[in-house]
């Protein structure tokens, strides 16, 4: 680091000498009585992989925990800083402002982060700030009866961790994500580095422990043939969950539903397919796009840990995280619809520039969610650079069936019908163009290709091919008629909880 003031700041940092680990779990329950960790979670825990076949078979430890990154993603996607990062670099927490909206976990590319089922808020391990700053090694070092765990200061030249990380063969996890970690593994095997490189253990049985099935768990025999070079399987691990269930499925739905409902109604207008005083555009734009927004901050909201704190998004915002842009965006675009409800109370057709500025704010409604997931560091399938136009294709495939169904409902000329089945049939016809895209061109990453694989052929194939069903009927909605509009509807929320759930699916530790 440069020096500060004449002086460099310390750069603490963690060397995990595994040559020396005899998987005596000491310093798991160290850091839980120092932590006063309730069960079910841990700050740190020793994962066993066993490699070969019987007799000739052997035994690797990986001891896991928080990498301190130089880079650490949980902070940047942290809404309210609760997780943040101090001037000597430790990754650090305040549980006081957590709201519990779990995209640390998502971010975090190595599993280390997890909800205190106590007191419902994102913790793990912090080097034991607490006693760094009182001149006492962390909790875990102190018990270790090999000294298979160091801690130091890097820019410290003395120091023993500086002189192994200078001088000795030392790995990281996943450098790939340019985290930066400064855990470093020394002696370690490649079988516990890599997460995909052993199978899990069929009915999930592991040794001292059954996990059975865990909801978002990995599915047995994972990753396959291909990934494994190695007779290696997992024995010893923990359960692991995935960060965001059903209702983050369903809030990107009906976000979908709240941008569509305005952008359909705003481009048929600009097309003369419907005039300024229709019913569909004063009164259906803002009020299904105004319902459906209010449905997906409540949704929102839902998904907290802590939804009592939801304002603290609004009142101190970390500005770097999605979540919080997101929740500005969803704010301006809120008071536009209600402008322009307003504005339609009064008799009067709603100005034209309320209507782009309200189009605008609906797109970055529609998309911000990409660029959310993106922060997901975690999840390969993720990091697609064509998925913001997914999504705005998704809200017109939304906006495009709730605007045929308000057109059905107020009695609209069956020419506005016809419009708004056009408008839903080409997006849906993109939708099932990229989703084909997604599926048929190889994924870059071992992680990203067996996330898609759990969407096509795994545990969410029914969710997955009932989307795109839809999308192929919605395609043909012109010739079909308004009846295929539900189903449509219903098949797009199948296909993104498909895609949400089964991205969070591949095992990261």
């Amino acid at each position: 680091m440069e020096p500060v003031n004449g002086a460099s700041r310390p750069a603490w940092a963690k060397v995990v000498d595994q040559t020396r680990c005899i998987g005596c779990h000491a310093c798991t329950t160290a850091c839980k009585s120092e932590n006063e960790v309730p069960l079910s979670v841990t700050r740190t825990y020793v994962k066993y992989v066993d490699t070969g076949l019987f007799p000739e078979a052997r035994r690797s430890f990986q001891v896991t925990r928080c990498n301190q990154c130089a880079d650490p993603p949980c902070v940047e996607a942290c809404p309210t800083a609760a997780m943040f990062q101090r001037a000597d670099g430790i990754v650090d927490f305040d549980k006081s402002v957590c709201i519990g909206c779990k995209a640390c976990i998502a971010a975090c590319p190595y599993d280390a982060i997890f909800i205190n089922p106590d007191d419902h808020s994102a913790e793990k391990c912090n080097f034991c700030a607490h006693r760094i700053d009182i001149g006492l090694e962390p909790a875990c070092v102190v018990v270790c009866p090999t000294e298979a765990l160091l801690v130091g200061d890097m820019n410290d030249p003395s120091s023993k961790v500086a002189g192994i990380i200078n001088r000795d063969p030392v790995a990281v996890r996943r450098p790939e994500k340019e985290t930066r970690p400064k855990l470093y593994y020394k002696g370690a095997d490649q079988v516990t580095l890599d997460p995909l490189a052993a199978q899990r253990p069929g009915g999930g049985l592991f040794m001292w422990s059954e996990q059975g099935e865990v909801d978002h768990g990995v599915p047995a025999g994972h990753p396959g043939p291909w990934n494994s070079s190695a007779a290696a399987v997992l024995s010893y691990d923990i359960p692991h969950t995935a960060p965001w269930d059903f209702r983050v499925s369903l809030y990107t739905w009906t976000k979908s539903i709240a941008a569509g409902a305005y952008l359909v109604p705003l481009i048929l207008l600009v097309f003369g397919a419907i005039e300024s005083a229709s019913p569909l555009w004063t009164w259906a734009a803002p009020v299904l796009a105004g319902a459906f927004l209010a449905l997906t901050g409540a949704i929102l909201i839902w998904d907290l840990e802590h939804p009592e704190r939801f304002h603290l998004i609004f009142r101190r915002p970390q500005w770097r995280s999605w979540l919080v842009r997101g929740g500005f965006i969803i704010g301006a675009y809120g008071a536009v619809l209600a402008a322009h409800f307003a504005a339609s109370l009064t008799g009067a057709s709603p100005p034209p520039w309320l209507g782009w500025l309200g189009g605008g704010l609906a797109v970055l409604t529609a998309v911000y969610t990409a660029f959310l997931f993106g922060q997901a560091k975690a999840r390969d399938m993720w990091q697609n650079p064509l998925l913001p136009a997914h999504f705005a294709v998704q809200a017109g495939v939304a906006g495009g069936g709730a605007t045929v169904l308000a057109s059905l409902v107020l009695g609209a000329p069956a020419a506005v019908t016809d419009a708004a089945l056009v408008a839903f049939a080409v997006s849906s016809a993109a939708h099932a163009v990229m989703i084909a895209g997604e599926v048929f061109m190889p994924q870059p990453t071992a992680h990203a290709r067996l996330a898609e694989r759990e969407m096509t052929h795994g545990r969410f194939r029914r969710w997955f091919l009932l989307g795109v069903l839809g999308a192929v009927l919605g395609a043909a909605a012109p010739w079909l008629g308004w009846a295929v509009v539900p189903l449509g509807l219903l098949a797009l929320l199948a296909y993104e909880h498909a895609y949400v759930q089964a991205g969070q699916s591949v095992p990261l530790a």
